[in-house]
């Protein structure tokens, strides 16, 4: 399975007062508490480089999560292919 970085952001976000938000948020918590472990989690280092930007304690909290997830490196095709 790959991650893209809205997973990680509603794992780690603060509780939204939005009710959309926030069932996403509860869905995702859901799920990692009860599903993740049957998974292979993948990112690209792309998706790492944008969780890690923003909100310093934000970042901080979503590249927490991410350390433990499997990375793809990024290669030139790859980068070419996300720039579009």
């Amino acid at each position: 399975m790959t991650a893209n970085p809205s997973i990680v952001s509603y794992l780690v976000a603060r509780p939204s007062r939005d009710s959309v938000t926030a069932a996403r948020q509860q869905i995702t918590s859901d799920w990692w508490t009860l599903r993740r472990a049957g998974f292979e989690v993948y990112i690209s280092e792309l998706v790492f480089e944008e969780a890690a930007a923003g909100n310093p304690e934000a970042a901080e909290r979503r590249k927490h999560v991410l350390r433990a997830w499997y990375r793809f490196p990024l290669n030139l095709e790859f980068e070419a292919r996300c720039q579009c």
